[in-house]
């Protein structure tokens, strides 16, 4: 199988199953999605993804190997998500 989300940068078997369980199979919709609103939807499939996948995630849209994501950049990606989560809630 030819799974294009698999040759990104980071993502491997598992994480490319849950995209796909929540309608991303490209890049294309990878980055339509972007990456917070990729890990918020697989996180609401209700897989037990960590953070590490909302990394990840970035680290595949910008080419660089997650781990090599800037504590600030890091940093940044969880205020996006805390707000999302905030703005959900009210």
């Amino acid at each position: 199988m030819n799974d294009e989300l698999q040759h990104l940068k980071n993502l491997g078997k598992t994480s490319a199953q849950w995209l796909h369980a929540v309608g991303i199979h490209s890049a294309n919709d990878l980055r339509r999605y972007g990456a917070v609103g990729a890990y918020r939807a697989v996180r609401a499939r209700g897989f037990r993804a960590s953070k590490v996948l909302l990394y990840a995630i970035e680290g595949a849209l910008l080419d660089v190997h997650w781990s090599e994501l800037p504590a600030a950049h890091k940093a940044e990606l969880n205020g996006k998500l805390d707000e999302a989560q905030s703005h959900n809630k009210s």
